[in-house]
């Protein structure tokens, strides 16, 4: 039964100018849409895993694929795991303006409607970060009142160091515990085994899981995740396995016995009775 009090601070949040929505997984590289604002860093008290199915993006209803959540801690050391806990799960906040709250909040609404629900809590900003712009792949409309001598391009690169700021308190999408997508704990090895194998509307598990790495170690020197990090050498691994037997398999394939020998003999007489130019190509094709 849904809280009210909770749906009333859902319903009110984001009306003073101070929406700010955090992403661990997939937000952190494909943000959401009218951000001003994009700061990295982290929250407490819960442990990222791969233990949300996904029907909608990475998989089907078929054959679901696996996606990120967060567990809360307390709940997370009753249960049994393979990897040990991060102290703090890092991710990326976006500020959205008043103006486009609503929107975004549709937007998010379908994004994550797979299982996910929203909660609150404190993100701690960066104490270093970087900010870097680049001009757009093509001239930006300007409107109608614009000046001709208005600035269409920029370049910046932003450091800046953050000494103590105060947590902000984010929105937050999490598959709870009791989400019928939720799994729990997985085999490490038969997770990444899955993953491999699973794809969906919005492209392979794999590419989500190789994403997900790769943004959180551009986010800080300390912001890396060791459950996200086996699991990807988990996989090449397994890449590199299957990519031996299949090369295995066409040597083998390819000329035993003296048959490829005989192949190549064959094709040379064959090649050698052609008369005209034209059969000549069409052989050769």
């Amino acid at each position: 039964m849904a809280d009210p009090d909770h749906e009333r601070l859902i319903e009110d949040f984001g009306q003073n100018d101070d929406f700010w929505l955090f992403g661990y997984g997939s937000l952190i590289w494909k943000p959401p849409p009218h951000y001003d604002q994009r700061v990295p860093g982290y929250i407490e008290g819960y442990v990222r895993r791969f233990w949300q199915a996904s029907e909608d993006h990475r998989g089907t209803p078929e054959a679901p694929g696996r996606v990120v959540t967060l567990i809360d801690r307390a709940h997370w050391e009753t249960l049994t795991d393979h990897h040990e806990p991060t102290e703090r799960v890092w991710g990326a906040a976006y500020h959205i303006p008043s103006s486009k709250v609503a929107e975004v909040r549709t937007y998010l609404d379908i994004r994550e409607i797979n299982g996910y629900s929203i909660q609150f809590t404190p993100f701690h900003p960066a104490a270093f970060y970087t900010s870097i712009t680049s001009p757009p792949s093509s001239p930006p409309i300007q409107p109608s009142h614009a000046s001709s001598r208005s600035i269409t391009a920029s370049t910046t690169i932003l450091a800046k160091i953050e000494q103590h700021q105060p947590p902000i308190r984010c929105l937050v999408y999490i598959g709870l515990p009791e989400n019928p997508q939720f799994l729990g704990p997985q085999d490490p090895d038969a997770l990444a085994r899955h993953i491999l194998k699973s794809r969906g509307p919005s492209g392979e598990n794999r590419e989500y899981l190789f994403f997900l790495e790769k943004a959180l170690l551009e986010l800080s020197r300390e912001s890396g995740d060791k459950h996200v990090s086996d699991l990807v050498r988990r996989c090449k691994e397994i890449e590199r396995e299957e990519a031996k037997d299949e090369e295995g398999e066409e040597v083998q394939e390819g000329g035993d016995d003296g048959d490829g020998v005989e192949a190549d003999e064959a094709a040379g007489a064959l090649l050698r009775k052609v008369g005209s130019t034209e059969e000549h190509e069409e052989v050769e094709k």
